[in-house]
């Protein structure tokens, strides 16, 4: 009893604007910086990169718009974890949040805090570099690492603080990145050649037929990787005032508004630069030649300003939402014990968040996040698809249950958006292989852990 009355709670301290902050900031991270290239060198066209962000976009806010029921229905801490425990079963959700700790949110937070180090990099190269300071035997730590080492354990220990403090500087970092890349968009239109449009979009010499659509599909890949992250918010549904009216809304606005400036920054990349330029920009960073043709060689440390503004943001979104859907895990005795604690002072689930970023260190340390991250928008696209594909089963095995918000057009929207998703996968798996089978084996990895897990929770019960 005494134990219980030191246990914290979760308050609902967060507006629709703080939920939405963390919506937007979660998705704008670096990819709508780079992956642009990559999509342009399989497509080799200005309309098909285009169509690419458009297809993106749509179904994007699809699956948040069915996903919205759920958070409305369900405002509880663990977003898709608690979703899919409600619906399949506790075996599927402890494989989500086995993938979302093992790869998903911790390599996020890893990936994009050494891409902050390097963009730093790039304003003091004679700090921070990839040239170890540190090495014993095959270990090693440069500037780099360390400082994305520090991001993690600052942004962390913020967190820790309160969820209040955690959403203050998401504020703050999600405005100062919409105000930048606004900024792109008007530097764009001041910048607009005629020229380079008429040579990007004559007439398209390309059909829409099947084979097209498989490579579309496999070129996907990036643009889904920078439009993620929008379900985070719900993982801290518990913390959000009027869940049930406030979260749909964050979701809506956030996604559908970082959706447009996506595909509108991508209008602006193709009204400046040649789609070979975008092709051959250097290190993949198209807005860096974007802004080398604006503003000459000041615009290479302007837009790694905006990079590492971005990055900061999204790392902390990440950190903040992630780990109440461990809590939630530790809770249902499917994680580690200690990790369902609640801070009785701050009311964060402090151990939580110190588990993900020790883990989002070591795989910096470790490096190997970055091959890691080729296989999250595989595993992912498989959790969204039961998940809303799982909305008929929800509304069978719970007919009752109160739902303030009831997804748009069902049940099309579901069904369009399984059966888009499904194709993506089907063609990554068939065409990228390399890339997504390794995904498959760390889901299918949990599966032993979680009968252990089951095991032993019998065995403790029964002593």
């Amino acid at each position: 009893m005494e134990e219980q009355q030191k246990q914290g709670h979760f308050e609902r301290n967060l507006g629709l604007f703080d939920a939405t902050s963390i919506v937007a900031g979660s998705m704008i991270g670096s990819g709508i910086f780079i992956v642009s290239a990559d999509i342009s060198r399989q497509l080799h066209s200005a309309w098909l990169l285009l169509l690419v962000w458009g297809l993106v976009a749509v179904t994007t806010t699809v699956a948040a718009l069915c996903y919205s029921e759920y958070a409305a229905s369900i405002p509880e801490a663990g977003g898709m974890y608690v979703y899919l425990k409600k619906v399949w079963g506790k075996r599927v959700g402890f494989l989500y949040g086995w993938c979302l700790f093992l790869v998903i949110q911790t390599g996020c937070i890893a990936a994009v805090s050494v891409a902050f180090a390097k963009f730093l990099g790039v304003l003091i190269p004679q700090y921070v570099n990839s040239t170890p300071f540190f090495a014993i035997g095959a270990f090693k730590i440069s500037p780099i690492e360390a400082i994305a080492m520090g991001v993690i354990t600052i942004l962390t220990y913020v967190n820790s603080r309160g969820v209040q403090l955690g959403a203050i500087v998401q504020n703050i970092f999600t405005s100062t990145k919409l105000v930048a890349l606004l900024g792109l968009i008007l530097c764009g239109v001041f910048a607009f050649n005629p020229h380079v449009v008429h040579s990007n979009f004559t007439m398209p010499n390309f059909h829409l037929e099947f084979n097209m659509l498989t490579v579309m599909a496999v070129a996907m890949v990036g643009a889904f990787f920078s439009a993620d992250s929008w379900c985070n918010v719900t993982f801290i549904a518990s913390e959000i005032k009027k869940p049930e009216v406030n979260l749909p809304r964050a979701l809506f606005f956030g996604v559908g508004g970082v959706c447009v400036l996506y595909f509108l920054i991508n209008v602006i990349y193709l009204s400046v630069l040649n789609v070979s330029e975008i092709q051959q920009a250097p290190n993949d960073i198209v807005a860096a030649s974007f802004f080398n043709v604006i503003f000459g060689e000041s615009g290479r440390a302007i837009i790694s300003i905006i990079i590492m503004i971005s990055a900061i943001g999204a790392v902390n979104g990440t950190i903040l939402s992630g780990a109440r859907a461990f809590w939630a895990m530790a809770n249902d005795n499917l994680f580690f014990k200690s990790l369902a604690n609640i801070n009785p002072v701050t009311n964060v689930p402090t151990n939580a968040l110190m588990a993900q970023g020790a883990w989002a260190i070591l795989l910096v340390l470790s490096g190997s996040f970055s091959a890691l991250l080729i296989y999250i928008t595989f595993i992912e696209l498989v959790f969204y698809t039961i998940t809303i594909g799982g909305l008929f089963l929800f509304r069978y095995k719970y007919p009752d249950i109160e739902r303030p918000y009831k997804t748009v057009w069902y049940p099309v929207l579901p069904i369009f958006y399984c059966v888009f998703s499904v194709f993506m996968g089907i063609c990554l798996l068939i065409f990228r292989p390399e890339n997504t089978l390794p995904g498959l084996l760390i889901l299918c990895a949990g599966v032993p852990v979680y009968y252990m897990k089951i095991k032993k929770a019998v065995l403790t019960t029964e002593d």
